[in-house]
């Protein structure tokens, strides 16, 4: 019968056990994030909001604005998310402190009810008494024994009661460092809460301008949309004259990849292997605009498409190269400015919006080389770099692709 009770209470101290692990798991990942989080907002306030000299339009005004509220609002959330994982946590250690006070309560009785029989027939006398009333060899041995097992199960029994006692107090102890951090995130959610008001305040002024010339705003997302389009085509274009142009002397003039050598064909395999590692273009920056279609952050009736991200950098940064390859061109267009591409394999680089660029086509290059710098526009005291990565001719996303603390 004692089995069978048993077995279920180890299945749910298991269970409990296993449930506690995945939640502080998942803490452990909510505070990498949290903390990632922070980096940015501290990040875009340093890069896109220090130099106050600076009269920038309205739309980048509120472009920089909504980037930072966007951003505090995942913060805000994440931390909530922290505040429920905790709650459990909490409930869970709740739970294990009743248990492990009930078991101590019911083995101290049990200890002090062998106490009490131990009591009574304390004396050495009764003891031999007890052996030698036997009534052979053997029987005396088992009594013998007996009493050998009963001592050794009472300090087993201390043990177990010093032992439950040490796994009370641990529990205690985290108990009250839960519910400390517990109360310094709901204390830090109030503070962020705030700043996300005076935030939203302050994009609802700028948005109220931006109305009043939306047509005019919404023309230029629509020219900006466009250039980027063009240098996209023409980088594509470029691949696929490359592409066709290694594979002239094959059968299969029609491939979508180069033919590569076996020397590129072990740099596109190493490339491949350090996705998600690779080194940022940049040595500081923060991400303003993601890969992809999606609804631009401010004139919400628009939509934007990118082939890359868009990198925010301090005042003219140092570009380099994510990794080692060779320049295959540097393309110039028509209002705008200079274009590295850099292949690695079958893998493409770009490297857009450089002010100046230090690079040769054909040169080879070591990841972290310096190709140029990134152009810093004095009227919105913005320095962005356009990073993007090409798979032959098709675009990859390069968050995937970067190093990501």
């Amino acid at each position: 019968m004692r089995l069978l009770i048993w077995v279920p209470l180890y299945l749910l101290f298991f269970n409990n056990l296993i449930f506690s692990q995945d939640i502080s798991t998942r803490q452990k990942g909510l505070e990498k994030k949290s903390l990632k989080l922070r980096k940015e907002i501290k990040q875009i306030n340093n890069l896109l909001f220090l130099n106050k000299k600076i009269k920038k339009s309205t739309l980048t005004e509120a472009e920089d604005v909504e980037i930072k509220i966007s951003i505090r609002r995942e913060l805000i959330k994440v931390n909530n998310e922290q505040v429920n994982s905790l709650d459990k946590l909490i409930n869970i250690n709740l739970r294990d402190i009743s248990e492990n006070r009930s078991e101590i309560k019911s083995l101290k009785n049990d200890y002090s009810q062998m106490v009490k029989n131990a009591y009574k027939s304390k004396s050495m006398q009764n003891r031999l008494m007890f052996i030698f009333s036997s009534e052979d060899l053997l029987q005396a041995y088992k009594r013998l024994n007996y009493l050998k097992q009963y001592t050794a199960f009472r300090k087993k029994q201390v043990e177990k009661i010093k032992e439950k006692t040490l796994i009370l107090q641990d529990l205690n102890q985290d108990l009250i460092k839960q519910k400390q951090k517990r109360k310094l995130l709901v204390e830090d959610n109030i503070r962020e809460n705030e700043k996300l008001i005076e935030e939203q305040n302050q994009q609802n002024k700028i948005l109220k301008e931006l109305r009043k010339k939306s047509t005019y705003f919404t023309k230029q997302i629509q020219v900006k949309q466009s250039q980027a389009e063009s240098i996209d085509k023409e980088i594509q274009k470029l691949i696929r004259e490359a592409i066709v142009f290694s594979n002239k002397k094959e059968k299969n003039k029609l491939s979508k990849f180069f033919k590569l050598t076996p020397e590129a064909k072990v740099l596109a395999d190493n490339f491949i292997a350090n996705k998600g590692k690779l080194p940022w273009p940049v040595l500081k920056g923060v991400i303003i605009q993601k890969y992809g279609t999606q609804t631009h952050p401010v004139v919400k009736t628009t939509k934007i498409k990118s082939t890359g991200i868009t990198i925010a950098s301090i005042d003219n940064a140092e570009v380099r190269s994510v990794f080692e390859g060779q320049v295959m061109s540097i393309l110039s267009f028509k209002n705008s400015n200079p274009t590295v591409l850099i292949k690695h394999g079958n893998y493409i680089t770009a490297y857009k919006n450089l002010s100046k660029v230090f690079v040769k086509k054909g040169q080879r290059l070591d990841s972290k080389e310096t190709i140029g710098e990134a152009f810093t526009n004095s009227e919105t005291g913005r320095t962005v770099l356009q990073f993007s990565i090409f798979n032959a001719m098709k675009p990859e996303n390069p968050s995937l692709w970067l190093f990501n603390e």
